[in-house]
């Protein structure tokens, strides 16, 4: 089977989900977002989770929940993409 563009779509999906997911993670642990990995993290997902957290407060001050958010609406534009390439025949 060869290469295709919807694909290569759920491909930089589930590597951008998995970004998200680790980012998200680093906040459980202390200064971990001050590390290299967790900068460089930051500089590629706070563009993305940035316009969520100023939409949806922290539950009871705490709890974010605007990531959640971002990834199932991140699933759901990456489904409307697909769907519109598949209907002009390019997936």
């Amino acid at each position: 089977m060869g290469w295709n563009l919807e694909s290569f779509i759920w491909n930089l999906y589930w590597i951008y989900f998995y970004m998200l997911i680790a980012y998200i993670l680093l906040s459980w642990i202390p200064n971990a977002r001050e590390s290299f990995v967790g900068e460089l993290l930051g500089k590629v997902t706070e563009p993305y989770l940035a316009p969520f957290r100023k939409l949806i407060p922290p539950i009871g001050g705490m709890l974010d929940v605007s990531p959640i958010v971002a990834i199932f609406v991140l699933r759901y534009v990456v489904w409307g993409i697909i769907g519109i390439l598949k209907f002009i025949g390019l997936a």
